[in-house]
Order: C-alpha cells, then structure tokens, then sequence
C-alpha cells in the first residue's frame, strides 16, 4: 500500500512540474512577444531562467519515474539526449551556459546576447515540453 502511495505522490509531482514548466514558457513566449525594451529583456531573461530550471527538474522527476537519477542539470540533459526527449544537445548546452551567466551576474553585454538568443531556445524548450508530457502519458 505505501509504494503505491509513493507511486502516485512522484506522479503528483511530475504532473505539476510538467504544468508549471508549461505556463512558465507560455510566459516565456509572451514576454518575447512584446517590444525590445530593458524592461522586456530582463523580464525575458529571468522567465527563461525559470523555464530552464523548470525543464531540467522536471526531466529529473520523470527519470526517477523511470528509476533513473540525474541530480544536475548537465546530467538532466544527457540523460534526456540520450531518450530522446531532446533534439538539440549543443543547443542545450548553450543554454545552460546562458542560463548559468544571467544567474550568476548581471551584465548588460551577456544580457542582450542571452536575450538575442532567446527566440531560438523557445522551440527547443516547447519541444521538449510536448516530449515530456508524451512520456508521462505513457508511464500513466
């Protein structure tokens, strides 16, 4: 009775990362929507830092799922590239590096390089979103 009720708290909590990293890039791709300003860049930067975070934590859980363990985000990503929840591995990398610049300082030349970028990491993020929820429906 307690490892189904183990069971069902890790689906709990891969179904609410899976939704939050969904609005977090629903939020991610309004702010890219709205006019270039030092407004709109910071708050894109910061929203893709969430959604970032989000997809690699949520890879995590779904890989417990699965009985594997991935405890940092470059292991996330390796394990997601090599089940194929990912296209993009370099893009992914690049990402995580863009994602560790703007956490850890603040520089109006990385800024506005991160946020030049940021058009081409939404799809990547999007995609991986869809391949998580179709795993997830699986393991359902």
């Amino acid at each position: 009775m307690q490892k189904n009720s183990e069971l069902q708290m890790r689906l709990e909590r891969v179904s609410l990362l899976l939704a939050d990293f969904e609005q977090a890039l629903k939020r991610l791709s309004s702010a890219l929507a709205a006019p270039d300003n030092e407004f709109v860049r910071d708050s894109s930067i910061q929203r893709f830092e969430f959604s970032f975070e989000l997809a690699w934590k949520s890879i995590q859980a779904l890989a417990r799922l699965e009985g594997r363990d991935c405890a940092t985000p470059r292991t996330a990503l390796s394990l997601a590239w090599y089940a194929h929840w990912l296209e993009d591995e370099d893009l992914w990398l690049d990402m995580l590096n863009a994602r560790n610049m703007t956490s850890h300082t603040y520089r109006e030349a990385i800024a506005k390089q991160v946020y030049s970028q940021l058009s081409k990491y939404l799809p990547a993020l999007q995609n991986l979103s869809h391949a998580l929820h179709s795993r997830f429906k699986e393991l359902q």
